[in-house]
């Protein structure tokens, strides 16, 4: 009996789960073409195939639902960046950082574009995120790249400026896509121009933190 009762609890848990997600993949949509304030609720429950009543159960307000959409990109956005350690070589730490972070940009642009606006606007529902969560990340990822500095094994440079621009350069590729297409006729979901994307930043950056003699 008990055995019944906890798959039984397991399969709900895991309903909840899918219907949040469908009503923040609904949400992503619309709060990345018209941000928080050009998006109403019964849009976004249409969307998702529920009524407004039961997408109010999930989430209690649409501040509710916009922070939780954007905590969900945060996660899909540092996952790159959590994967550094300080135990790998860290030029092919990089590479792999900058591949993986262009998959992010080709594969979740809406959330990209949604997060550009958010910080536009002075993220004043993400400020404490921000300044908490992310800012100890950056930190312990800063230290392990002094770390690989102090060791010999890259060129100096200073941390957190390496960070930022390897965010701003694969962010650029979901963030400007419109231009990106306009100019070249290719975006990150054309295979050959995916690979010499990331072909060609890795180069760059890499040469910048390559120790010369």
């Amino acid at each position: 009996m008990e055995s019944s009762h906890k798959k039984s609890a397991t399969r709900r848990s895991r309903a909840v789960a899918a219907k949040r997600q469908v009503i923040m993949a609904a949400a992503l949509e619309y709060f990345s073409l018209y941000g928080i304030h050009g998006t109403r609720l019964d849009q976004v429950a249409e969307r998702a195939d529920v009524s407004k009543t039961n997408l109010l159960y999930y989430f209690p307000s649409k501040e509710a639902l916009y922070i939780a959409v954007l905590k969900d990109i945060l996660d899909v956005w540092l996952a790159p960046l959590r994967a550094f350690h300080a135990d790998q070589q860290p030029l092919d730490a990089i590479r792999e950082y900058i591949r993986l972070k262009l998959g992010v940009s080709r594969d979740h642009p809406q959330a990209s574009r949604l997060f550009c606006m958010e910080m536009l606007q002075g993220a004043a529902l993400l400020k404490q995120e921000l300044g908490g969560d992310l800012k100890q990340l950056v930190e312990d990822k800063s230290a392990i790249i002094r770390g690989w500095i102090k060791a010999g094994l890259i060129a100096p440079v200073e941390p957190l400026h390496l960070i930022f621009m390897l965010w701003a350069t694969t962010q650029h590729y979901a963030d400007f896509s419109v231009q990106i297409e306009a100019i070249t006729g290719c975006t990150l979901d054309n295979d050959d121009f995916f690979e010499q994307t990331v072909t060609t930043i890795q180069h760059i950056i890499i040469e910048g933190l390559t120790l010369r003699d």
